[in-house]
């Protein structure tokens, strides 16, 4: 485990040259935000679990996701097997104490923890187009939608609601567009689509009430340890856009819910970002932008962020300057992306004048790491090479009975596992077409309908004459039937036509007519 100490929080030693080394995370600079690098099975979930059991002994709360299903044995106490001892014996490091540590287990799915839900509106139309893949014109009719949802006073609460909308707004187009502008059919179409891909993937659970109240992750539990928040994302990583929007959405929800608090002597909350990739890989500039803000702001609310990734190339420069904390696992330089990363770490991280960081990247061995952690002052440590120290708790994740336990016994059990459907946009929509429908269905007065054999109700005009062929001709010659006086053409048709009777009538008729267009038979 992470040792507590006044220096801070040791995570990592070695040696050199003779001379321990050893690394320490300083509480006050952990709201500087980190990153932690390295290729799959280096070691990254060991120091994710070392680095939650230090907070958590300061009375830091921690949240994180488990993307592979590891991170549970946090709430297990840990045992010295053979191999961690003959490993621990190898590299000359301490035996942790060993514990267990205070766990909440949460799943948007509802299955392996406590739901997690979010109102649309909540999300919002940006978050909502990132997740939905929509392109700049498709992102500019979604916000539309939200716009007239909002001066409508219709509340968007789960996936049916939006749905409700989209299809309203699309079949009321163009009484929209005067006041919003155009709404085009394809955009609806393609937002549609895209709310069925993401409810086929589970994702409409995410959306809903009640609500997670963000104050919830931010517990200690009787002893003053802060609790450690898994949120299962195994089966959240079939779909990855979910994944990265969920993550996000917590991150923008502490920065607007939290007061501003300065430099604290240690945070409020430490968030780690696990996959992070996923949150920039095809990301709008608006959505980099809106990260880049939230995350270089957030620090003043006391929130300390840790983005975890395989290839320190997936986060932007701009994001990237933000991170002042890193421990670096091996990479590997087999493609010419690989050995543009390596030499992208080790430029970023501060030079060892005894260490060459570009080749020990490539040599790491599992659980060795390239650290770098900020001073008293602010400023990036030398970079030392050493070996991550091994958790207190259980490696590796725990079993039904012990999940069940942990749901059972968790200060929010009851609190999030039934959802709430409350009259929103779908059913006040539902009910208006309801109303619609109800008085077109319905019968007319009996004052309004006619009576039998053609006869009109007292106080009702009589219907008018039907219009024949004879009056189409009239007005083609006299200049439309809206005239109140007959033509000279008219009355001469028509008085020939009741003279000689109606086969002669309509001899003259055609020749008339092929008179005027130029095409009679002779």
């Amino acid at each position: 485990m992470a040792s507590i100490t006044d220096a801070g929080i040791l995570i990592a030693q070695g040696q050199h040259q003779g001379a321990d080394l050893q690394c320490f995370l300083r509480p006050d600079k952990a709201n500087r935000h980190g990153l932690i690098t390295g290729a799959t099975g280096t070691g990254k979930t060991i120091t994710l679990q070392s680095l939650a059991e230090g907070f958590s002994s300061l009375g830091v709360p921690v949240f994180m996701a488990d993307v592979k299903g590891d991170l549970t044995g946090i709430s297990q106490k840990g045992v010295l097997g053979e191999k961690l001892g003959k490993l621990i014996a190898e590299r000359a490091l301490p035996t942790p104490e060993f514990a267990a540590f205070p766990t909440t287990l949460w799943d948007v799915f509802g299955e392996q923890g406590h739901p997690v839900r979010a109102t649309v509106s909540d999300l919002g139309p940006l978050l909502l187009a990132r997740m939905l893949n929509l392109n700049e014109t498709q992102a500019g009719v979604l916000q539309l939608v939200f716009k007239i949802a909002d001066d409508d006073g219709l509340m968007l609460l789960d996936m049916k609601d939006l749905r409700a909308m989209c299809q309203h707004v699309g079949e009321h187009a163009s009484e929209f567009t005067t006041e919003y502008g155009n709404i085009s059919a394809a955009s609806i179409g393609a937002i549609q689509r895209g709310l069925m891909q993401i409810e086929s993937q589970g994702g409409d659970q995410f959306f809903g009430e009640p609500m997670l109240n963000i104050a919830d992750f931010m517990q200690t539990d009787s002893d003053g340890r802060g609790v450690v928040n898994i949120l299962a994302a195994d089966k959240l990583m079939n779909a990855p856009r979910l994944y990265a929007t969920f993550l996000l959405w917590m991150l923008s929800e502490l920065f607007e819910t939290l007061p501003e608090v300065g430099d604290l002597d240690q945070p409020k909350l430490v968030f780690f970002f696990d996959e992070a990739h996923l949150l920039f890989a095809g990301a709008p500039k608006v959505l980099v932008e809106r990260i880049e803000l939230v995350v270089r702001l957030v620090r003043s609310k006391g929130v300390g962020v840790f983005f975890v990734t395989q290839n320190p190339l997936d986060i932007p420069d701009t994001v990237l300057a933000q991170l002042g904390n890193r421990v670096q696992h091996a990479l590997r330089a087999f493609t010419p992306r690989d050995q543009k990363a390596v030499k992208s770490a080790a430029d970023t991280m501060r030079g060892n004048p005894a260490l060459d960081i570009a080749t020990a990247i490539t040599e790491l061995a599992v659980g060795e790491a390239l650290v770098s952690l900020l001073d008293e002052k602010g400023r990036p440590g030398v970079t030392e090479r050493v070996y991550v120290l091994p958790p207190a708790s259980q490696i590796g994740p725990i079993g039904p009975v012990q999940r069940k336990a942990l749901l059972d016994n968790s200060i929010v059990a009851g609190v999030y596992e039934k959802a709430v459907d409350r009259a929103s946009a779908y059913e006040t929509l539902k009910g208006h077409v309801q109303s619609r429908l109800a008085q077109e269905s319905a019968p007319a007065p009996l004052g309004n309908s006619g009576g039998q054999n053609g006869s009109t109700t007292p106080g009702q005009p009589p219907a008018p004459p039907e219009r024949g062929i004879l009056d189409g001709l009239g007005d083609l010659l006299g200049g439309g039937a809206r005239r109140t006086r007959a033509s000279v053409g008219e009355q001469l048709i028509k008085s020939a036509a009741s003279s000689i009777g109606r086969e002669v009538g309509r001899q003259i008729i055609r020749g008339v007519l092929g008179g005027i267009f130029g095409n009679s038979r002779r």
